[in-house]
């Protein structure tokens, strides 16, 4: 049987009037290309559908390799309820608009609680678990308590000299969820995971993230 993955991805564009976001590209090709390369059913959705924007920054660093998955980000099916059903797999890319777009979505908090309650794999790098802080069990649990976790780090955030224009700080909002958070060194290669739980702390782990979710679904 093919394994399926659902990934979703920010549609939020501007941090500040003079400061543009949207989604780290890196984060979002690499795990796609990898999933195809698995042989992996993929199906992308934004929290608005349509075209999703790319954080410039994330430009300037492209590969040529990642056409394929730029492609698919020319028109995304928007995130549904019904996407809770059919998946083995759920991933978050980051990108700084994630942090505005991801903690409050009712969809996406319910496409979650269902991944979790069923035991399926959920996948996240860099800014993307700003999509799990707010995500609870059917019994109020917060998904991330007692898990160990990395995430994009406050120590990152603040070189980058954002950490003022976030809604919230990351890594101390999973901390204050009852995450066990694990940082590596600023802008280093750091992936976790735990059991059915897998988050990567920069775009620089966005491979090695994408390669644990691909373990935890061959296990």
């Amino acid at each position: 049987m093919t394994k399926k993955v659902l990934m979703v991805v920010t549609n939020h564009t501007t941090i500040t009037d003079d400061h543009k976001t949207g989604l780290w590209l890196e984060e979002f090709a690499v795990p796609y290309l990898v999933f195809k390369e698995k042989g992996y059913e993929v199906k992308v959705t934004s929290i608005s559908g349509g075209e999703v924007a790319l954080d410039p920054n994330s430009i300037d660093e492209k590969s040529p390799d990642w056409t394929e998955a730029e492609e698919v980000l020319k028109d995304t099916a928007k995130l549904s309820k019904e996407d809770a059903e059919g998946f083995d797999a759920i991933f978050l890319p980051g990108g700084h608009g994630t942090m505005f777009d991801f903690p409050d979505n009712e969809t996406l908090l319910y496409v979650l609680q269902q991944f979790a309650e069923q035991g399926n794999i959920i996948g996240s790098v860099c800014h993307g678990p700003a999509g799990l802080v707010n995500v609870t069990y059917k019994d109020g649990t917060p998904l991330v308590q007692g898990k160990r976790v990395s995430a994009f780090t406050d120590a990152e955030e603040k070189e980058m000299q954002l950490d003022q224009h976030m809604p919230f700080l990351l890594e101390t909002k999973l901390r204050e969820k009852g995450a066990v958070f694990e940082a590596a060194k600023n802008w280093t290669d750091h992936s976790v995971r735990d059991g059915n739980l897998v988050t990567g702390q920069n775009p620089q782990s966005s491979k090695s993230t994408a390669e644990k979710v691909v373990d935890a679904l061959e296990d």
